[in-house]
This record gives structure tokens, sequence and C-alpha cells, in this order.
């Protein structure tokens, strides 16, 4: 065997370890619950106020995760979200359709175990109120 094939049979999985911030499970739930059938807006209109104010502010970062909470371990992850249906969906649909993006989404890039994901929906969005929110999250 040659020393290249030698070194490219070891096993690195035992060559360090592999941290992921909790920021980062937030913002890919955060993601694939914006992109999932009847979300209008993820947040309370509070905190959507706030996430578009600080977005203003030089410094203030542009990544928003505003209505997602996350607690992550070493092998597992639970995802809280606070999310505005749009008029005339059927909520437990959205429910399920956010629920499944939300894992597949999760546990694909980072390797970890969804063990749930609770959705709270705070609001229902209607066509009328675009011009008093000018922020969508689709």
């Amino acid at each position: 065997m040659t020393e290249f094939a030698e070194r490219g049979s070891r096993n690195t999985g035992n060559l360090g370890r592999t941290t992921i911030a909790d920021g980062v499970v937030a913002k890919i739930a955060f993601l694939a619950a914006s992109e999932s059938d009847g979300v209008h807006a993820l947040g309370s209109g509070f905190s959507r106020s706030v996430g578009a104010l600080r977005k203003r502010v030089p410094g203030g970062g542009t990544t928003a995760t505003h209505g997602v909470k996350v607690e992550v371990g070493e092998k597992q992850a639970a995802v809280d979200l606070d999310v505005v249906v749009e008029y005339g969906e059927v909520i437990p649909d959205v429910g399920r359709g956010v629920r499944e993006n939300v894992i597949s989404a999760v546990e694909g890039m980072t390797g970890l175990q969804v063990v749930e994901v609770n959705i709270a929906v705070s609001d229902v969005w209607l066509p009328e109120e675009e011009e008093a929110e000018p922020e969508r999250v689709q």
C-alpha cells in the first residue's frame, strides 16, 4: 500500500470536534420556516418592528431571526417559532409544512436531530394590511 492510500483511509472523524452555534440553527430554521407555504412572516408585530429598526441602524445587522428560539445540544436541537399565517390558509396544514421544512433543513445542514418544532401562530395576515406592514418574508 502506498503512503497516500494509507493516509486516505484514515478515519478523520476522531481528529477534532465541530460545534454549531445556536444562531446558525436559528438562521436555518428562520429561512426554512419563512419559505413555507402560508407563512407571511415570523415573529410578533413587536419583534418584526424591532427587526426592521435594527436593519436601518448602521451595524445593527442584516440577519434577522426574530420569531425563532432554539436550544442546541451536542446531538439534538429544539426549535420554537412565532408565525404569522396568511388569511385563508388551514393553520394545522401550514404548521405541518413549516415543521417538515424546518426539520429537513436543520437536520440536513447540521446533522443534529430535531426533537421538536413548536409553532405559535401569533397573527393572521390580511391582504389589506400590506400598506401598514411593508416587510414581507417571502
